[in-house]
């Protein structure tokens, strides 16, 4: 099969497609053909040498694909069939024609999706619904700080929010991007952080409160400005450290506020971790794309050939949703 390496950490050019031996599902793994992957920040942090695999994973990076049922390995107790059509969460090894995981991180795609759009899905929705509602306990009424707007992240972020009746301010850096933000995702608040404080200014439209819960991709560039923003018993949820990974943190300001800075990854969880929450997302999350208060968003698709092209066009921020491989 054919499938993406990284010949050394760097930029896009380092990006290879290989023919290599296709894998072979191990206990409880199903194989899967796949038809289209989803980048991740995670994949371009690999291809710098920042995020290496998790003991075990693969080597080829993505972390999300959809296909169809090929093959079962030994002891699938999961209910599916040869030829059904699914998307996967993965640790690693989503850039590839084929892919083996875990019968848990497997669910069939939700209905009204086609088959290549759910590739933008299994990542993303995991990450929005373990982090906003599982970890941060986000209530109906309350407000949740999002950054990254346009990004996979916040533009389900900011979709299932809305859903789950929470008041929805959101970061981005350019005009149109709030503009988008606010007329296509529903946020309630859209700030320029290139031209506002967003601490101040998201209390300014928000009645002088600030948020109950912050979903943070940015790190310690932010740690400050994220802590200033939180309202009274506030949930700093920070999921990733484009901005950097170390940074003070003023206790006092936590201890006054009552409030809790919390960080979690979803690559290096569990199989079983992974199930519960690949559970809750079919149960919870499913049924919001079927009925449409959330739409998929795909950006741009490229083919497996032209690899480093996706990755160039991911580095360059000017994407509104998801960027996919097509194999």
């Amino acid at each position: 099969m054919k499938a993406v390496y990284i010949s050394e950490p760097g930029g896009p050019e380092v990006l290879e497609v290989r023919e290599v031996p296709s894998p072979v599902p191990g206990e409880g793994e199903v194989l899967i053909d796949v038809v289209a992957a989803g980048l991740n920040r995670a994949d371009v942090q690999q291809r710098r040498g920042f995020y290496p695999p998790p003991p075990g994973a693969s080597e080829v990076p993505g972390l999300e694909v959809s296909g169809r049922i090929s093959a079962f390995g030994p002891g699938v107790t999961k209910a599916f069939s040869v030829g059904d059509k699914v998307v996967a969460l993965l640790s690693g090894g989503g850039y590839a024609q084929q892919v083996a995981v875990p019968a848990e991180q497997v669910l069939r795609i939700p209905e009204g999706v086609d088959l290549v759009t759910a590739a933008a899905l299994p990542e993303v929705a995991a990450t929005v619904y373990s982090n906003l509602i599982m970890t941060a306990q986000l209530q109906p009424g309350e407000t949740v700080l999002i950054h990254g707007a346009t990004g996979g992240i916040g533009t389900m972020a900011i979709q299932l929010a809305k859903a789950y009746g929470a008041k929805v301010a959101t970061t981005a850096g350019t005009d149109e991007k709030v503009g988008t933000a606010k007329a296509f995702l529903g946020a309630d608040i859209a700030i320029n952080y290139t031209e506002e404080d967003f601490a101040e200014s998201l209390k300014a439209h928000n009645g002088g409160k600030g948020a109950d819960v912050i979903l943070d991709v940015v790190g310690a560039k932010y740690l400050q400005q994220n802590v200033e923003a939180l309202a009274d018993y506030g949930r700093l949820i920070v999921i990733g450290l484009q901005g950097g990974t170390k940074a003070e943190l003023n206790l006092g300001q936590l201890l006054s506020k009552r409030a809790a800075v919390i960080g979690t990854a979803l690559r290096p969880r569990p199989v079983a971790e992974k199930g519960i929450i690949m559970s809750a997302v079919r149960e919870f999350v499913w049924p919001m794309l079927t009925d449409g208060r959330i739409r998929p968003l795909v950006a741009k698709s490229f083919p497996l050939e032209n690899v480093r092209e996706a990755h160039e066009y991911f580095d360059s921020g000017e994407h509104v949703g998801k960027v996919l491989l097509l194999l």
